[in-house]
């Protein structure tokens, strides 16, 4: 059993940052994020939320670590988090003070040297089921000097940044014990954004804005219709309660436009459709939003009316670029059913679809309004082959663009797996999941992880770099530097850099444990460092 103690636990590490803090004041002290700060594009020395900035690109400015030097990269130092049984979190770095999650716990470190500052624990929560059992947690938001993440039964709690003290902790999504949490809130404003997980559990997916300063609900928006609301008529009688199409990862926002850009899940039940006609919407969509209302600007969806659980929850990455000779404010989402699709963002207006995995059998294509042609794979009671397999094409691990290369950096699965379905699909229970059966590996097909660049300019595939190893289970995530460099992790336990305009491997350090979490890049002073959680440590590298 887990044995934790239920305080918080404050460290008096007296070390200067290296930025703002005055000699002798904790690093924690200097922590105080603005507005303004969180809409700096793109990050440098700060790695100020999940994906470094609003745009989803997890592009780092910083140019100390180039494709000359790379090969000289060592690690600097090593944070092991105990009692966790793999991270799954991206740090966030503010003045010199590292902010990492673990299950239910929060750790602030001294970012130059991995020195613990303070440590929040929370116990563990028991009686969850799928995801939410697994405790995952990927990581905070910040805002002034606070913290806030998501616990595993879908609580958000706000921290001191300066202590770890609990200044305020929300239930939001206790109605159903089937509900858990597993994504980093995102700060909009003075706004804090949140969504569960559960969308194969028979849940009711939402996103939520609650009041940075009190904890106080501002809006909720639910993504699947009510009776008699747009798209009800997928789900008869009370199926809408437990229609799946949850949030379980944060998403992007452009201010210029004052829209927000979120992903939703599956339908639920999974891979027996005929109780759910339709669209099932507003599942595995993206949703513009306004981030004060909640209102819905619009929607487009990836894989109506799903039998595969191709959630759509892979970031959407907002890109200004030209774009067949006009300039146009662009989406681009590497997405789980194998296709990655390219949309204006002003409107949703669909520009193109490419296939950029070899085993695809599910759909022909896609249409000219961005809609899938359907084959006749669906899952059966004998089963059926289907490609891509369960774990998608792609999926939650972080893409990354460059600005230089005009290209889109993401990890790939050439899989393929047999699905079963159920003719009647199973009743709701609470605490139990909403699967209507499920899949199989195909043990004499292997699998394969593909780190892959999509160029923006060609709508083609530019590279691929085929991984050696792992059968494709790790889940590394990319970030892309204006040192020309591709970071992620590899599927064979090591951290890679390549070269960013032809994939050519530069660096690599085996870290000796699976990858399921992205990296980032971070600066003091003059030094920079990049950053990936490997197993239950973090690991953080520099040049000597």
């Amino acid at each position: 059993m887990r044995m934790v103690l239920n305080i918080c636990v404050v460290l008096t590490c007296l070390v200067a940052s290296a930025n703002d803090a005055a000699p002798g004041a904790p690093i924690s002290a200097a922590i105080d994020v603005s507005a303004q700060d969180l809409l700096v594009q793109p990050p440098a020395a700060n790695w100020i939320s999940y994906n470094g900035d609003y745009s989803g690109r997890r592009y780092s400015s910083l140019t100390q670590i180039n494709s000359t030097n790379v090969g000289q990269l060592s690690a600097t130092w090593v944070f092991h988090s105990h009692d966790v049984g793999r991270l799954e979190v991206t740090p966030v770095v503010v003045n010199g003070l590292m902010l990492v999650t673990a299950a239910n716990d929060a750790f602030a470190l001294d970012a130059s040297t991995g020195r613990l500052v303070w440590h929040h624990s929370r116990p563990i929560s028991g009686g969850l089921i799928d995801d939410a059992s697994r405790h995952i947690t990927r990581g905070v938001g910040v805002w002034k000097n606070r913290v806030y993440m998501e616990t595993d039964n879908a609580h958000l709690l706000c921290l001191d940044v300066r202590s770890g003290n609990v200044l305020w902790d929300v239930a939001y999504a206790d109605w159903n014990k089937n509900y858990g949490a597993t994504s980093a809130p995102l700060v909009v404003k003075d706004k804090v954004l949140v969504g569960t997980s559960g969308g194969d559990d028979g849940v009711r997916g939402f996103l939520a804005a609650y009041d940075a300063t009190t904890g106080k609900l501002v809006w909720r928006v639910w993504t699947i219709p009510a009776p008699g609301e747009f798209g009800s008529a997928s789900w008869p009688g009370n199926l809408y309660l437990h229609g799946g199409g949850t949030t379980w990862m944060p998403g992007t926002y452009d201010p210029e436009l004052g829209t927000l850009f979120w992903g939703t899940s599956n339908p639920s039940p999974d891979f027996e459709g005929s109780v759910r006609p339709g669209d099932d919407l507003y599942t595995d969509c993206v949703l513009a939003l306004d981030p004060d209302t909640g209102k819905l600007k619009w929607y487009f969806q990836f894989t109506p009316h799903d039998l595969f659980d191709y959630d759509s929850l892979e970031t959407p990455v907002l890109i200004n670029a030209a774009y067949k000779g006009k300039a146009r404010k662009l989406l681009v989402e590497a997405n789980r059913n194998g296709y990655v699709y390219v949309l204006d963002r002003t409107d949703g207006t669909f520009l193109s679809a490419t296939p950029f995995v070899e085993k695809l059998n599910w759909a022909k294509g896609i249409d000219a309004q961005g809609r899938p042609i359907r084959t006749d794979v669906k899952p059966t009671p004998e089963g059926t082959r289907v490609c891509p397999g369960y774990s998608g094409a792609t999926n939650w691990f972080a893409p990354s663009y460059n600005e230089s290369t005009h290209s889109v950096y993401f990890m790939a699965l050439e899989e393929c797996e047999t699905y079963f379905s159920k003719a009647q699909p199973e009743r709701f229970k609470e605490g139990e999941t909403y699967y209507s059966t499920g899949v199989k590996h195909i043990a004499e097909e292997r699998s394969q992880k593909v780190l892959v660049a999509y160029n923006l300019d060609t709508g083609a595939m530019a590279w691929k770099y085929p991984q050696v190893g792992g059968g494709g289970r790790s889940s590394g995530g990319t970030m892309t530097t204006a040192g020309g460099l591709v970071f992620f992790g590899d599927d064979a336990n090591s951290f890679e850099a390549v070269d960013a305009q032809n994939g050519k491997p530069l660096w690599h350090f085996n870290t000796g444990q699976e990858m399921s979490a992205s990296p980032m890049s971070y600066a003091i002073g003059s030094k920079q460092y990049v950053t990936i959680a490997a197993g239950s440590d973090i690991f953080s590298f520099s040049l000597p």
